[in-house]
């Protein structure tokens, strides 16, 4: 496989579960961003963001100190991600292009947490449903968990190129609260 960009690296946002799947956060940033040095992380750290402010001061903050520096957004998806309205605010505003926040890529890794029988199937309906629409029109790609650093760079260069030739999908209403249930549909 060719490595794309050389020693392009872009700015990357990873979106996640933070109760179920941090330690699989933690690992990726470590692994691509500092070891084997294939993206420039813009994630939020814990600590970074006081939790006792509102739901909306919270997004204003994410938006405009995180996602604007970042190019590509990663939804690492774990067995509850679909369900996580801050999940799906992230995933609406990388693909939302204002005059402050241009629009990023888009790209989904399934965590080995993520509850299947066939490796190489998932079910739309456990994923984030506006990651789900936008890997319908062909805005975004969904992968299997990987440690391999060729394809993780490729991926998210991929992810950044589709970003100015492919119109992403926004129409899924916002999630107001996090979602329950098994699927979401």
């Amino acid at each position: 496989m060719a490595l794309y960009g050389n020693n392009q690296r872009h700015k990357v946002f990873v979106s996640y579960h933070h109760a179920n799947d941090q330690a699989y956060r933690n690992y990726f940033e470590s692994l691509f961003a500092n070891t084997h040095d294939v993206m420039i992380s813009k994630s939020v750290q814990i600590g970074d963001i006081n939790t006792n402010i509102t739901t909306e001061t919270i997004r204003q903050k994410i938006r405009d100190e995180y996602l604007r520096d970042s190019t590509v957004t990663i939804v690492l998806i774990g067995s509850r991600t679909w369900q996580r309205k801050h999940v799906d605010w992230e995933i609406g505003s990388t693909i939302r292009d204002t005059m402050y926040n241009p629009r990023g890529g888009l790209l989904g890794i399934l965590l080995p947490t993520y509850p299947r029988t066939d490796l190489s199937k998932y079910d739309p309906h456990t994923i984030p449903p506006r990651l789900y629409n936008n890997i319908q029109c062909g805005y975004a790609k969904i992968y299997n968990w990987s440690n391999n650093p060729v394809h993780i760079k490729n991926w998210i260069h991929e992810a950044f190129e589709a970003r100015s030739k492919i119109l992403p999908d926004n129409s899924y209403p916002n999630f107001v609260n996090n979602c329950s249930g098994e699927r979401w549909q």
